[in-house]
């Protein structure tokens, strides 16, 4: 009896020391990737509906592949919210790699149509745009990667020139 209690404490010591080296499966030294929108495609403009096709680069800083699983997504134009969703798409980016992806976005800019007209006015001046989300990652354990970045777009430079 004795010597079954000496080998179950030794059994659930043993135990207990080997589990700090599950923790390691689970600690991320990794550094955030890094999301940048490089170009806002303009697909149609109708007067009730806009489709943009909008262009992101991924960036992995990581001697790992990362792979991601999709994005949720909110874009402010200045102060007017321009579109908001999640996009679904599964991708890989290998190590020290970068990847782009697009994202087709549908909005409806009729009701702030006299705010869009006054950022319009003058197409080379600059409108700050902000994008915020969620980018969520991982091929067993998902890991969500905060976004915020803040730019500023050039009207004239999405507009195709009319050729006559």
């Amino acid at each position: 009896m004795l010597g079954r209690r000496r080998t179950f404490h030794l059994l659930f010591l043993m135990l207990i020391l080997n589990l700090g080296g599950c923790a390691s499966w689970f600690s991320d030294d990794s550094v955030e990737p890094a999301v940048h929108l490089v170009n806002v495609e303009v697909v149609r403009a109708k007067l009730l509906e806009q489709k943009f096709i909008l262009h992101f680069r991924l960036d992995n800083p990581n001697d790992s592949d990362l792979t991601v699983r999709g994005l949720e997504y909110r874009i402010h134009l200045a102060d007017i919210l321009l579109a908001e969703g999640e996009h679904e798409h599964w991708f890989t980016v290998g190590p020290k790699r970068s990847a782009y992806f697009k994202v087709p976005i549908r909005t409806n800019l009729w009701p702030k149509v006299k705010d869009v007209v006054k950022m319009l006015k003058n197409p080379n001046q600059q409108i700050p745009y902000r994008l915020q989300g969620e980018m969520e990652t991982g091929l067993f354990i998902a890991h969500y990667v905060h976004l915020e970045r803040n730019g500023v777009i050039i009207p004239a430079d999405l507009i195709p020139e009319q050729h006559r």
